[in-house]
């Protein structure tokens, strides 16, 4: 079984990396997020237990970290993330109190709603920046994003193998969830108000506008957005900007963020290792 996904021959797994590897990708992120948030149990545990507001780059670092190396990592480097993943999330959990429902970083739900999440974003932002998806390319998506809940307790089973059975999984679902309190909170901390250098925030207001046309309505009405015409048509324009950095910009260069985090896993895995520190 390969990291990126149990039924992927060598030609798969080089086309799925291909895509997933691609820094435009990361446009995405802010939406995805917030897809997860929509779903209580998530919101409540991220609220409760993640430095989201104090630092947010950190948390996204750490989530970048796993997706990347569940991707692209060897099997030794991929148990290394797990096992950080889980030591993060054995803490993760609470009790019901009255409207809000128990949660656990361990939900295998809860995990398969995560990864669902930031493969819909990711299939909707390929074909905004690279136009319609071939529907052998779409299905090879669908499995190569299930290995991040799997390789954590959401097992493979009943994951969808193509893009018409992960749609006819995901669309209901999504009027199903509930953007709350908690999660309009970190929304704010994140997009709004977010602990961040200077220099970066200049980037709040085109990642806002790109966030609010990946988000599926109701989701995207709940978080408080509205995507006017002239909204929609500057995000239309970010993704042509996308699609021509992804024209010129050299295919090293785009996938640095990528090598950034396998880096980042294998020096803490050695770290780790060394006993350095304990």
């Amino acid at each position: 079984m390969d990291a990126a996904g149990p039924e992927m021959d060598a030609a798969e797994l080089a086309a799925f990396r291909r895509h997933a590897g691609d820094a435009t990708l990361l446009a995405g992120g802010a939406a995805a997020i917030l897809l997860q948030l929509a779903d209580p149990r998530v919101a409540r545990g991220v609220a409760r237990h993640s430095a989201f507001r104090s630092d947010p780059l950190a948390r996204l670092r750490g989530t970048l970290d796993y997706v990347y190396a569940v991707g692209f990592g060897d099997e030794p480097l991929v148990r290394a993330a797990v096992a950080e993943v889980n030591a993060r999330h054995r803490p993760v959990r609470g009790p019901a109190e009255a409207s809000a429902p128990a949660y656990s970083a361990f939900d295998r739900d809860a995990q398969r709603h995560v990864a669902s999440t930031i493969l819909a974003v990711a299939l909707d932002l390929e074909e905004r920046v690279g136009g319609p998806l071939e529907p052998a390319t779409a299905d090879l998506l669908v499995r190569g994003y299930g290995a991040l809940g799997a390789n954590l307790q959401a097992s493979p089973a009943g994951w969808p193998d193509s893009r018409a059975a992960f749609d006819a999984w995901w669309r209901p679902r999504v009027l199903e969830l509930e953007v709350g309190r908690e999660a309009r909170e970190v929304a704010r901390a994140l997009l709004v108000t977010p602990n961040l250098p200077r220099w970066m925030r200049a980037g709040l207001p085109p990642l806002r506008v790109v966030t609010a046309a990946l988000l599926p309505e109701p989701v995207r009405s709940a978080y408080g957005f509205r995507l006017t015409a002239r909204a929609e048509r500057v995000a239309d324009g970010w993704f042509d900007a996308l699609a021509a950095a992804r024209a010129v910009v050299p295919a090293p260069i785009r996938r640095a963020p990528m090598r950034n985090s396998l880096r980042r896993v294998r020096r803490r895995t050695r770290y780790a290792e060394s006993g350095i520190g304990t």
